[in-house]
């Protein structure tokens, strides 16, 4: 699925809410001020995740990951740090307890980001405690094409694993293999609980 980001940061965050409030019975769509603000309904909390919901927090994830980096080229670091925030409080399962969560450029001591804070430095970077990480959120990202090779679900966790490609603001591209894992929340929203991501094996 190709996605062109054309939403503002704020609308962005609104999308990225699907990974948590994900459409059971309705959608509504409406024009305000130029952008398309999404309504959606929260699905039952012992509900059965859906193919449609995982593919909509897929959509959600790259949508965000896009206005984060569009903030930071119009707002600057802080403002793209507090965006970031937002969108890890809103998808990811770190109220939860600890997250499964292995970035594409993480590495040694850091390669796994189990808390929200090593989330954060690793999406915007400017943590001393994370000196290696430079913001992969803040590169340029411009839109991303999500390829699904195959989505598991059972009941109300889900698993997907296949590759996402990021397009930045020179037009290159970026492929990583990426997995996913959700579970609903007691409010019914979809939470990311394990996302691994690396670069495509090149054999010699």
């Amino acid at each position: 699925m190709r996605k062109t980001f054309t939403l503002t940061a704020l609308t962005a965050l609104l999308v990225a809410g699907s990974a948590l409030a994900q459409p059971t019975a309705s959608s509504v769509a409406s024009r305000t001020d130029s952008y398309a603000v999404a309504t959606i309904t929260t699905a039952p909390a012992a509900a059965p995740i859906t193919v449609a919901e995982v593919e909509a927090a897929q959509r959600a994830w790259g949508d965000a990951l896009v206005a984060i980096a569009t903030e930071y080229k119009a707002n600057g670091q802080v403002a793209a740090t507090r965006l970031a925030g937002q969108v890890l409080d809103t998808a990811y399962g770190y109220n939860l307890g600890p997250v499964a969560f292995k970035p594409t450029l993480a590495y040694g001591d850091t390669t796994f980001r189990a808390t929200r804070e090593s989330a954060l430095a690793y999406f915007v970077g400017g943590n001393s405690r994370f000196p290696g990480d430079t913001g992969f959120a803040l590169k340029g990202w411009r839109s991303y094409e999500i390829d699904n090779a195959v989505v598991v679900i059972n009941g109300t966790t889900a698993i997907s694993t296949g590759n996402v490609m990021l397009t930045n603001d020179a037009g290159e591209v970026t492929t990583v293999n990426k997995t996913w894992g959700w579970v609903r929340d007691a409010n019914g929203a979809l939470r990311i609980v394990l996302h691994h991501s690396s670069l495509p094996y090149a054999p010699n």
